[in-house]
């Protein structure tokens, strides 16, 4: 007799079906676990020996085999140990097999045999649901996450006995249940606030194009202008995030075993902020494993990126491509994964290498041409990818010295917000258009039709900055979002006018 019982292993930030099959036989006492196994998956034999013998159950002196189906694909993790300890018990007939074809197994067993937590879990949970199985037994941590996931019974256990007497009893016990709405709408307030903000009402005014948009961000200014300050408080004038958006980033984070056990979703869009020594491989995912990086991390959040000219240039690079799909292909020889990273990339630099090129209070020793090495770090290419470029300037002591406070968080947001709100209303036809910045360029075309003075306006400012085309797109895009902030249907001279004020590297870099 062979017993089956169904696993689960990730691939990316999705799950696919595993079939443990295992077969006991007299022969020399010895595991074999087969189907692709990776170091983890190998190890599991011997904790699972381990755990069934602590548990005051029988492990069999003969030789097992577990077959890990389909077998062309490579698994990996301490979460098989579940369903092979299961498998095992079955066949030495100390486990029913009456439930094992309704219900999915995961979770890594310590060698006393209780169980703990695995990474992935909330994709687990989705390819149950996607499988019509009845329910999933999984540790007692995971179950938060898991019972995100409506249309599945889960059900936490402690320890491998307890997962035995479930199946022996056939089942009894009540699922595991969470109110969704409770841990979704959990309060967002942050310690951050725009209020806290002295001045900076044109960089203010940027930020929040922005964010009603969904545009890429880069600040110019010199040390101590407060860019870092500013890009800490876009999250907090972001839309909320829905229930699928958080769904899906939690998925990111659960695979990599970056969800805090006591989370069960991420409800609050992500904010990453990586060092500038960061390798291309950590910030946009890779290595042996094909593991996702920051720029998926950061999905439908914010990346910010402190000091650009100092990131690795190949490290700069390798996001533009990204920074225009949304998703990130990495293959491998043994596998190729696809991790969504649809980010707000948000970016500050100084204007020189010393940071004071500009600056009326402070003098600037360097030459024109390290000031053209410096800026030329970032590529053409990568600039055009960032919608807006705005100039942040020294703040004023009258500034600084004022007890008024600035605008809060909460009125740019609902300014925000009901830009979106447009937005979404204008894309509704649109698969994967959400955002004025997911516009390509057939949308462009249809959504941002301008009258003959804003036509002459724009030719006017292509020609003298010599523009690629790609920033034409760019300056349209940002005019549509002015326009949708202020409640205009149509996109006037005004409105492309400021929008081509966001371009202010463009003047400074290739005009010389």
């Amino acid at each position: 007799m062979i017993s089956s019982v169904i696993g689960s292993t990730t691939v990316g930030v999705n799950a696919f079906r595993v079939t443990i099959e295992t077969h006991v036989e007299k022969n020399l006492p010895k595991v074999i676990i087969v189907g692709l196994p990776d170091s983890a998956v190998k190890e599991s034999a011997e904790r699972v020996s381990a755990a069934i013998k602590n548990s005051a159950l029988y492990f069999p002196v003969q030789k097992v085999t577990v077959n890990l189906a389909p077998a062309d694909v490579r698994k990996e993790g301490s979460g098989f140990d579940l369903p092979i300890a299961i498998g095992i018990l079955c066949e030495t007939e100390q486990v029913k097999p009456d439930m094992l074809g309704d219900y999915l197994f995961a979770g890594e067993l310590s060698l006393d045999g209780k169980l703990r937590p695995v990474k992935g879990i909330l994709p687990i949970a989705i390819e149950a649901r996607k499988q019509g199985l009845k329910g999933m037994i999984i540790p007692e941590e995971n179950a938060r996450e898991a019972a995100m996931v409506e249309g599945i019974d889960v059900y936490p256990m402690g320890s491998l006995i307890e997962v035995v007497e479930f199946l022996n009893n056939g089942g009894g016990l009540e699922p595991f249940r969470v109110n969704l709405d409770e841990i979704f709408n959990v309060d967002q307030k942050s310690i951050v606030d725009f209020a806290d903000v002295k001045g900076q009402i044109e960089v203010k005014r940027a930020l929040e194009v922005a964010a009603a948009g969904g545009h890429n961000i880069i600040m110019v200014g010199p040390p101590g202008s407060g860019k870092t300050m500013l890009a800490k408080r876009i999250p907090t004038i972001l839309p909320p995030m829905s229930f699928d958006e958080a769904l899906e980033t939690t998925k990111i984070h659960s695979v990599a075993g970056l969800l805090p056990s006591n989370t069960a979703l991420v409800s609050i869009r992500p904010y990453r902020s990586p060092h500038h020594t960061i390798s291309d491989v950590a910030l946009v995912g890779g290595g042996p494993a094909a593991k996702p990086g920051e720029i998926s991390f950061a999905h439908h959040g914010v990346l910010f990126l402190d000091e650009l000219p100092e990131f690795k240039k190949n490290v700069l690079e390798v996001m533009r491509q990204p920074l225009e799909d949304g998703r990130v292909t990495i293959s491998r020889s043994k596998i190729t994964v696809d991790y969504p990273c649809n980010f707000m990339l948000a970016s500050a630099m100084n204007p020189c290498p010393c940071g004071n090129f500009g600056n009326p209070n402070q003098d600037c020793n360097c030459p024109p041409q390290l000031i053209q090495r410096y800026m030329s770090k970032i590529s053409g290419p990568l600039l055009d990818r960032i919608d807006i470029h705005i100039q942040v300037q020294a703040v004023k002591y009258k500034e600084l010295s004022s007890t008024q406070t600035g605008e809060p968080s909460a009125d740019i947001r609902a300014r925000v917000i009901k830009a979106r709100e447009i937005q979404l209303l204008r894309f509704k036809d649109k698969k994967n258009i959400f955002s004025n910045a997911d516009m390509q360029s057939k949308d462009i075309r249809e959504f941002c039709k301008i009258d003959s003075a804003s036509e002459e306006l724009m030719k006017m400012a292509i020609t003298k900055l010599g523009l690629s085309a790609r920033a034409y797109d760019r300056i349209l895009k940002v005019a549509r979002t002015i326009a949708d902030l202020s409640g205009d249907g149509d996109i006037s001279s005004a409105h492309i006018s400021e929008a081509i004020q966001y371009r202010s590297l463009d003047r400074t870099m290739w005009m010389g």
